[in-house]
This record gives structure tokens, sequence and C-alpha cells, in this order.
């Protein structure tokens, strides 16, 4: 977490640049390049997701090409929500840290640690996803424990036992969801989270920063995708938000 912690503090943001290229391959690269360019000066991180990058012929050349152009400095998340046995999971770490250049990735816990732990490496973040930005109607995440809580309380636990034994494990928290924001966050004082959800979807930045925020105004990724890949001027939309962010944040570091 020191990359991103130090980000923070150098460029006074919790602003994640997301990553989702749509249009021909052409238009994606020339588009991807516009947007890493105009908001670097604004972005804690950069989120690329793997999805919108693997449904091209030559997604993962662009991919890499993509996270090369990010600069030194800025940490890079890969947005692939991996889920799997240990072995598997430790080729998805190659392809993530080796083949890609990534600094992180987002995982999906059902598995368990198995799923997990092959990302922990020393010097890389990994984010546990627990309550996520869509509101389906079957939802695992709300499923309530006889214990009390909810699985999503569940995922965010091991997260943060994890955290302890290997550091550089946050959650994956929507912003849709601002009363689950401010649950995990008790559960979770100390870990980061990325929240996804501000804006296409309908998540509450207001609620979302009061929530979740730790008290030295930090802890928190906002990633925006949309409203920065359409914004005729991606950097003034950064700096906007960066803006709008900041002036909840109750410390500036």
């Amino acid at each position: 977490m020191e990359k991103l912690i130090h980000r923070v503090q150098h460029a006074n943001t919790l602003l994640c640049v997301g990553l989702d290229p749509v249009g021909d391959d052409t238009q994606a690269a020339h588009r991807l390049a516009e947007v890493i360019d105009q908001t670097s000066g604004y972005a804690a991180a950069f989120k690329p997701n793997l999805a919108f990058f693997l449904s091209r012929e030559d997604g993962v050349k662009l991919l890499r090409e993509t996270v090369r152009r990010v600069p030194a400095g800025i940490p890079v998340i890969l947005d692939g929500k991996f889920g799997d046995i240990a072995n598997t999971a430790d080729h998805y770490a190659r392809f993530a840290y080796d083949v890609v250049g990534a600094d992180g990735v987002t995982v999906n816990p059902y598995m368990g640690d198995d799923a997990i732990v092959p990302f922990a490496r020393p010097g890389k973040m990994v984010f546990v996803l627990a309550k996520t930005s869509n509101q389906p109607v079957h939802s695992l995440q709300d499923v309530a424990l006889t214990r009390g809580g909810y699985l999503s309380d569940c995922a965010a636990g091991v997260a943060r036992k994890l955290d302890e034994e290997h550091g550089g494990i946050g959650l994956v928290v929507g912003a849709t969801n601002a009363a689950a924001v401010a649950r995990l966050r008790s559960l979770s004082p100390e870990q980061w989270f990325l929240v996804p959800g501000v804006g296409a979807q309908g998540g509450d930045l207001a609620a979302t920063l009061r929530a979740g925020l730790r008290p030295d105004g930090s802890g928190l990724l906002i990633n925006t995708s949309r409203a920065l890949w359409q914004a005729a001027d991606a950097g003034a939309t950064a700096r906007e938000l960066v803006a709008q962010i900041n002036q909840f944040r109750p410390v500036a570091v």
C-alpha cells in the first residue's frame, strides 16, 4: 500500500480513474491515451477493467500498453475479479503482475483464502469483493447469517484477517449502499476500500464519503469510469471530482 499512500498524499486525491474502453480498437487505444494523459495529475490510481480488454482480439497487448502509459508512481489496479483455487489463482496472479504489470487486483473471495493469498505478494494490493455496487434481485452478499450480519460481513472478516497476516489487502465496497459502507467501515476500520458505483450507477458521493472515510480523511478510493470516458475534457472532470471529494475530507493529507 505504500505506493498508493504516497500517491494519495503527494497529489491530495482519492480519485480512482476507471478504464473501461469502448469503441473499436483504434478508437479505444486513442481514447485510453487521452484519458490517462488528461487525468494523471488527479488520479490516486488507475483501474483497467479486464473484460473490456479481453473482448478484443489484441486486448492483452492493448492492456499492457495501457498500463505502461500510466506515469510511474501511480498504482494500477487490474479489475479482474479473479476467484479460483490456489494453483489456478497463482497463474492469474502471474498474468496480472508479471505479464500485465499491475500493482493490484480485485478478487472474488467465494473460494476462501485459497483465492486471495496467491495475489498477496509483497508490494502488491488485493481488493476483496465484499459489497459490490450492483443491486441484483438475488444477492449472495446480502444473505443474513444466523450469528448476525451478512455474508458480505463474513467476506470482510476474511479479508481483515488476511490483511493482518500479509498486508496490502482491502475491500471492494460499492457506493450504492451507504449503510453497508458504514457497516463495513465499522468492521474494517483501517483497511482501504475501493469504491465503485458513483456516477452512472447512482451512488451518493457525499453519503459514501461520510460513511467510509477514516478519521485521517483517507481509506477510500472513489472509482469513476464512464463520467471520465465520456467527458469532453476528462482532465477538467477529474479535477472537479477531486474537489468534490476533498470538501468532505476532514483532514487533507
